[in-house]
């Protein structure tokens, strides 16, 4: 396989010398396609995290690929390097008939949640050929047999492969008769907050710990705001009260907060809650996971906040103009796939950063342990701890 793998990058995803754009698996997939006898037009990538798998293929004559990946870092990487190397003939799309109609082979990078899974397997044996072969490749060190459990719903034979270099192939075939409605979104209630939600959105339509402990220091749990926002961050450390949500830290007192950004939104959680709170405010709801802004687009509306929430699929609030935010409300990842690195949560940071205006705030929740308080004072500015649970700690950060 002559493909250049090695010159693929991650960008504008965070770039490493431990991450890299191509891993085993993707050579695994892209040689299996090619020993496929299947035309590029009847092959359907999911989960191709960089473009590895899609441009190898086209690049060795596979024209009309079909390609989905969840992030808007990957679309804008494989973007990128397909105009780097002068590759054109795919195309992408979103999880639906259009990526998977006439789909003979499916390609899977595998998911780390099963319920992403799930919603990519009823997809695939719901829109796909008859004759449709998917085809799921791993990290050995990732996989387990729940996942060939969660193929075996919708198909009636898969066959794990033999390891190799450290990767392995799953083949499910003979998709099985589908369920009138598919099995994503999926809705929950909270508190009078209900929240939807797509198989590869995080927490899925629960209410992650980390979200609930910023709600609730916030006071977005349905409980009475009571605190002077005028507050100085030194005295606001002090005391450890919540800061009013529907202001921020400026020369005047009670100022209000006339744009809000949920930034990496998720299912919506903080966005809704906070229209729901505050309909004065305009809010702006973004994430880089398609699943998840198409679970916060459908949370707005089961909250009946869509005609006051903005949700965006962009990356780090990229299309959002500098200095426009008065408030930023932000509950970090600090994995990247598979890794532990902290990089996604700086990328949101200095996004913050970027966005805030002068004396604008951004509330932030994080694990205690990860010590993010002298990244967000040198990053954004003045930074103290509104309030601290067993595991988690929750800082306001004024820009200077």
């Amino acid at each position: 396989m002559d493909f250049p793998f090695s010159s693929l990058r991650r960008w504008p995803d965070v770039e490493a010398d431990n991450l890299q754009a191509h891993d085993a698996t993707d050579l695994l997939l892209v040689g299996r396609a090619l020993t496929s006898g299947v035309s590029g037009r009847e092959v359907a990538v999911i989960g191709d995290e960089y473009g590895a798998i899609t441009l190898a293929l086209t690049h060795a004559g596979l024209d009309g690929v079909r390609v989905h990946q969840d992030l808007a870092t990957g679309r804008r990487a494989l973007a990128r390097n397909a105009g780097e190397l002068g590759i054109e003939g795919f195309s992408s799309h979103e999880l639906d008939a259009t990526l998977l109609d006439g789909a003979r082979l499916v390609l899977v990078q595998l998911p780390k949640a099963l319920a992403e899974l799930e919603e990519i397997a009823d997809a695939v044996a719901r829109w796909a050929a008859p004759d449709v072969v998917l085809v799921a490749g791993g990290r050995v060190k990732h996989m387990t047999i729940t996942q060939n459990e969660v193929l075996a719903r919708s198909f009636a034979q898969v066959q794990a492969e033999r390891a190799d270099r450290k990767s392995r192939l799953v083949v499910a075939s003979d998709p099985r008769p589908v369920r009138s409605e598919p099995p994503y979104p999926v809705t929950a209630q909270h508190d009078g907050l209900v929240l939807v939600a797509h198989g590869g959105a995080f927490a899925g339509a629960r209410l992650d710990i980390g979200t609930r402990v910023l709600l609730d220091m916030l006071g977005l749990d349905g409980s009475q705001l009571s605190t002077d926002v005028s507050a100085s961050p030194r005295n606001a450390a002090e005391s450890a009260t919540p800061a009013d949500p529907c202001c921020v830290v400026n020369d005047t007192e009670s100022s209000p907060a006339l744009t809000v950004v949920d930034l990496g939104c998720g299912t919506g959680a903080l966005a809704a809650s906070y229209a729901l709170a505050h309909p004065e405010a305009r809010v702006i709801a973004t994430d880089r996971s398609a699943a998840a802004a198409a679970s916060a687009r459908a949370t707005m509306a089961a909250n009946d906040v869509a005609d006051r929430v903005t949700v965006m699929h962009d990356d780090a609030a990229s299309e959002l103009a500098d200095a426009s935010a008065d408030l930023v409300l932000l509950n970090p990842p600090f994995h990247l796939g598979s890794s532990v690195h902290t990089g996604a949560a700086t990328r949101l940071f200095e996004a913050a950063a970027r966005i805030l205006r002068p004396g604008g705030e951004l509330v932030t929740v994080f694990n205690s342990s990860l010590g993010y308080r002298g990244e967000l004072t040198r990053l954004i500015g003045p930074t103290a701890q509104l309030g601290r649970t067993s595991k988690f700690t929750v800082t306001r950060s004024i820009r200077r």
